[in-house]
């Protein structure tokens, strides 16, 4: 598995790692079997994917316990990344920055992981009540008591609306230079995909700058870079595609010409390899500070996941999936 540096260098991960989310919220509740993610967590690290990004949020709670039952036996073997900064209410998500909070929810996280420090402790949204600072200050202290070892920011989402690429993350650049200057930032999560881009125009250029690593969430347009969903197939009230713009029955079939550009290319490099991998391999040519952070239940798809970080797409081969159509949304 070849291998991606964190921030300064000091943190080393696999290229791809394990969205966790999928094992315990936003998509399909009634498919979600802990016995099944255990094991597509296990098979994972097996394979050196090893950087396991979760969140207290997911759940609530859950995704931390879930993964606990593994730390507690292969705390060497995995990096460790949660966020704070969200609670969870009844129909509704609030932000939290307080310092006090922070503290206790990384006390919270840490029971919950079973582990006695975090690798990378992820800001999931700032607080808008709070200065942006305070909160990161509060989160530099969880540094210095050895209880967290690198902080990172989560980008605010990409869907706001019809906008391109231009000025869509100019708010979190606002955040990360204020942040910048009370404790360094190791790493920021944000989308980026063959059918998202977004963070190409100004984000991931930011992060390459400065040696910040960037940790590619829903670098598989959830699921549907993939090619396994069917347009018109339907999904669970609890799934978050149930919601998506670029999930009616409309735009999947109107998208299609996207999944059919990857497997093209995937094809010319061998008949086991999958339009998945030649989506995860593009984003992993964005640079060599990006991480791919494929979420999956699964042990079958961690495994093909896992193998996407040797698959090396050729000049050509970027060069067509460049010029794949521009994703559709209900928006548009």
């Amino acid at each position: 598995m070849e291998r991606r540096t964190i921030g300064t260098g000091v943190l080393s991960v696999g290229a791809v790692g394990l969205g966790c989310m999928p094992m315990s919220w936003a998509y399909s509740g009634s498919r979600q079997r802990s016995e099944e993610s255990l094991r597509a967590v296990h098979r994972a690290l097996d394979l050196g994917s090893d950087l396991l990004d979760t969140a207290d949020m997911y759940g609530p709670f859950t995704n931390e316990l879930l993964l606990g039952r593994v730390l507690r036996e292969r705390r060497a073997d995995a990096f460790v990344s949660t966020k704070a900064g969200l609670l969870v209410g009844d129909q509704h998500i609030v932000a939290n920055g307080r310092p006090g909070y922070v503290r206790r929810a990384c006390d919270a996280s840490l029971r919950r992981l079973q582990t006695d420090v975090i690798d990378l402790y992820q800001l999931h949204r700032a607080d808008p009540e709070v200065p942006v600072e305070e909160t990161w200050g509060a989160m530099a202290d969880l540094v210095r008591a050895g209880k967290v070892r690198a902080l990172g920011l989560c980008a605010v989402g990409a869907r706001g609306g019809r906008r391109s690429g231009n000025g869509l993350y100019d708010g979190t650049l606002r955040q990360l230079k204020r942040v910048q200057q009370v404790f360094p930032v190791s790493a920021v999560q944000a989308e980026l995909s063959v059918w998202s881009p977004e963070a190409l125009t100004a984000l991931l250029p930011w992060c390459a700058e400065r040696g910040i690593g960037f940790l590619a969430a829903m670098p598989l347009g959830n699921g549907f870079l993939t090619g396994t969903l069917t347009p018109g197939q339907g999904f669970e009230p609890d799934d978050l595609r149930a919601r998506h713009p670029r999930f009616t029955a409309e735009m999947m079939a109107a998208n299609q010409p996207l999944v059919a550009g990857l497997r093209r290319v995937a094809r010319r490099h061998g008949d086991d390899v999958t339009p998945a991998q030649v989506a995860l391999s593009w984003v992993l040519a964005q640079g060599p500070q990006v991480v791919a952070l494929p979420g999956t239940k699964r042990e079958r798809w961690a495994r093909e996941n896992a193998a996407a970080a040797a698959l090396r797409l050729t000049p050509e081969d970027l060069a067509e999936v460049a010029a794949l159509p521009p994703a559709l949304g209900s928006w548009d």
